[in-house]
């Protein structure tokens, strides 16, 4: 680990030719992959990730860089070739280093770090979804199962005198099944996990996930393809918030919002959704897939409250863009790895639950598409315009739920959507992916109650000849 005294030396080196901040990252981090093919172990991979990323900054200058050499030499020769992006005299900044142990924080404790747990003891999970998945169904022809893990030890140091440790201990199994009926296939899959240790899983009902994976693959099999209109759309809970994060909080990062590429530039305290709309980043909740103790800046994650009853209350924003914004960090800078200079990402972010039930919402439906599970998309931040695939969908019609549909796509605009949402649940729950962005792949939340959409465009190729 990096010490506070090298630290020291290392940061007054940066800002020596006129800068007036500098930072650290340092980590070593272990990545682990089992992989189980029908049964069979086949994979088993083991990555160290080790090195400091240092940046340093003048207003809203920056110039980035790393390295694998976290001694003392190392960490100054690359302190010495970003310094010289700065020539003018030094600013003399007056600061002590306090040291903080953010693992007290208690949002994401760890009692037994992933390098420390035996290959034998997450097999013995991954055969618990294996076994369910090999006698759910004979037209299941292909399994995989698979667990990953990623343990990480970070100290950030900087000019403000912040010298913060944490660690992070990510962890998901994974289930993919491919199903065949003459000359029909399907495929499905889903992950389950959080930011915890492997006594994590006890908590996790294993055979519940791997039977709704398999259920899902099944009932895809023999759907027959949607037919593309207009129509109000009820996206489930958990992972259907990939929308709401897709389309609607990249928009609301500093990332975007302070280079005036977003949408919601500028609309702070102006209405942008529905009145029943509530929207939270919160990476304070224990243990969850996005939680952590710290940012990568060092700050305290928060819960942050972005849309309050329709009005947009805060963006997501790092150190670097509140200089540009003129508005506090929120605790939202990630990045990847020592790799990558971090920027305002998202934690566990998802709508509010509403005053309505599951039960009421397909009542009040008279005929239109329920998108039970949701699957990749694409989004541009500058204009809102989304288009995301549903992996499991269903027609909804006089209040019940009816035949399942496959193929179907929805298409729209994520300003619009927001505004269009007319009904919300109160069965609020997460799902987990990780998300790419300027600074990385980050493991990422996304949530919500099931919610209602009037007037979305869907796509499908269903009733074509």
């Amino acid at each position: 680990m990096i010490s506070k005294e090298i630290a020291k030396v290392v940061l007054d080196e940066c800002v020596s030719t006129g800068a007036d901040f500098a930072e650290i990252f340092y980590e070593d981090t272990t990545e682990n992959n089992i992989t189980m093919y029908s049964g069979v172990v086949e994979d088993v991979s083991t990555r160290h990730i080790y090195g400091a990323g240092i940046r340093i900054l003048l207003n809203f200058q920056e110039v980035y860089g790393y390295t694998s050499d976290c001694s003392l030499e190392g960490l100054l020769s690359l302190a010495r070739k970003l310094k010289y992006s700065y020539n003018s005299n030094p600013l003399n900044l007056d600061y002590t280093l306090v040291e903080e142990d953010a693992t007290k924080v208690g949002n994401v404790v760890i009692a037994r770090p992933s390098h420390d747990v035996s290959p034998d003891e997450k097999i013995a999970y991954l055969k618990i979804v294996d076994e369910v998945v090999k006698n759910y169904d004979s037209r299941i022809i292909q399994r995989i199962v698979g667990i990953s893990d990623k343990t990480q030890y970070v100290t950030i140091a900087n000019t403000k005198g912040k010298f913060v440790r944490d660690v992070r201990n990510q962890q998901r199994i994974r289930c993919q099944v491919v199903a065949k009926d003459n000359d029909k296939t399907q495929s499905f899959g889903n992950t389950i996990g959080g930011n915890f240790d492997i006594d994590g899983y006890k908590s996790k009902d294993l055979k519940k996930f791997a039977t709704e994976v398999c259920e899902t693959c099944i009932k895809m099999l023999d759907a027959p393809e949607m037919v593309g209109g207009v129509y109000p759309v009820i996206i489930h809970n958990g992972f259907g918030g990939v929308l709401f994060h897709e389309a609607c909080g990249h928009s609301l990062e500093a990332t975007s919002v302070a280079k005036g590429l977003s949408v919601f530039t500028g609309k702070k305290g102006t209405k942008i959704a529905s009145d029943i709309v509530t929207a939270i980043d919160d990476g304070t909740i224990s243990n969850e897939w996005g939680s952590l103790n710290c940012d990568d800046e060092g700050n305290p994650t928060k819960c942050n409250v972005l849309i309050k009853n329709g009005i947009l209350n805060s963006y997501m924003i790092d150190d670097r863009n509140s200089r540009k914004m003129g508005m506090p960090s929120t605790g939202n800078s990630r990045r990847q790895s020592y790799r990558f200079s971090p920027t305002s990402r998202m934690t566990n972010t998802y709508i509010a639950n509403g005053s309505s039930t599951f039960e009421e919402i397909i009542a009040a439906t008279k005929y239109g598409l329920f998108a039970k599970s949701m699957g990749g998309g694409s989004v541009n931040p500058v204009t809102g315009e989304f288009n995301f695939s549903v992996n499991e969908g269903y027609m909804v019609e006089d209040g019940k739920i009816t035949h399942p549909v496959r193929g179907a796509t929805l298409i729209g605009n994520g300003a619009n959507a927001l505004f269009n949402i007319d009904m919300i649940a109160n069965n609020c729950s997460f799902g987990h992916g990780v998300c790419g962005s300027k600074s990385g792949s980050v493991p990422a939340n996304v949530g919500q109650p099931t919610i209602r959409i009037q007037n979305m465009t869907v796509g499908g190729n269903g009733g074509k000849k």
